[in-house]
């Protein structure tokens, strides 16, 4: 019987979570692929061990190539960690249609299309991980944060749907929902709703969740966080158990906002962001 292959596919290794995440499954002995949609930006991981690929994940022959180039080499893609995404905020009314369909290509449809690309492979060696890199927002919203949020819901149902289809095949799917996690993520976040703060009925509430949201990872809720160190070690236990979680929630910010949203009835969450949130007004 050929051996099985264990190899690890990672996207989004430019920075953050991705970065850290191949940086520590190779110096843990993995054989990892690490990707990015440049190359240059990730030769740090060169460095480090990592095989590097060029992947974008919003384009169709970019993401099969990378594929491609893995099974060439390994015979299989042994466990993809779908990383590769971004946030972007502001009250709905005022998020550009085309930034919300370019969020989605990213978040979900890159995902989803990376996993239909890598089972085939996992089916026939009978043996696979995919692991995939939800939020706590997944399962919480915050004021502001409707179009990232509705990205990581989708994740969150497209994951379980995928867990009950290809476990006979010898695959699991995992869900890791990171709470607050010290990156430049929170950066981009904030530079996207100040995109729209010029104008407008909602000028003032998106420039009221930009400055929460810097405030969540420089203030005293960035105590509950991490760094991205910490969701780098759930995923390797993730791929490493021979029978691992559904799901990690990974810092104590994810824990405790979780179980406070599960007992919470939707009016009273409401009410409870509303202390940090303010409310669109005319």
């Amino acid at each position: 019987m050929a051996e099985v292959s264990k190899a690890v596919l990672v996207t989004g290794c430019s920075s953050g979570i991705g970065n850290a995440t191949a940086a520590h499954l190779a110096n843990k002995g993995w054989t990892v692929y690490a990707t990015a949609r440049r190359p240059d930006s990730i030769s740090d991981l060169a460095d480090r061990g990592c095989k590097t690929l060029a992947l974008d994940v919003t384009d169709e022959e970019s993401m099969a190539a990378a594929v491609r180039a893995v099974e060439e080499a390994e015979g299989a893609v042994g466990a993809l960690v779908n990383n590769a995404g971004y946030s972007q905020s502001g009250a709905m009314e005022s998020v550009c249609l085309d930034d919300l369909r370019a969020q989605f290509e990213t978040n979900v449809f890159g995902l989803v299309r990376m996993c239909q690309l890598v089972l085939p492979g996992m089916r026939r060696q009978h043996f696979g991980r995919i692991v995939n890199l939800s939020s706590m927002g997944g399962k919480v919203v915050f004021p502001g944060g409707g179009a990232y949020h509705a990205t990581k819901f989708a994740v969150e149902a497209l994951s379980d749907a995928m867990r009950f289809e290809v476990r006979d095949f010898g695959v699991d799917v995992v869900i890791i929902e990171p709470g607050l996690i010290r990156t430049s993520f929170g950066e981009a976040a904030v530079g996207s709703i100040e995109k729209g703060t010029e104008d407008g009925a909602y000028a003032d509430f998106n420039a009221a969740v930009a400055a929460t949201t810097a405030g969540a990872y420089e203030g005293p809720m960035a105590k509950l966080g991490a760094g991205p160190e910490a969701v780098a070690r759930t995923i390797e236990r993730a791929i490493s158990r021979r029978r691992p979680r559904t799901r990690y929630p990974v810092t104590a910010s994810a824990r405790v906002l979780l179980a406070q949203h599960a007992l919470l009835p939707d009016r009273l969450w409401d009410a409870v962001v509303g202390t940090s949130f303010p409310r669109p007004r005319p």
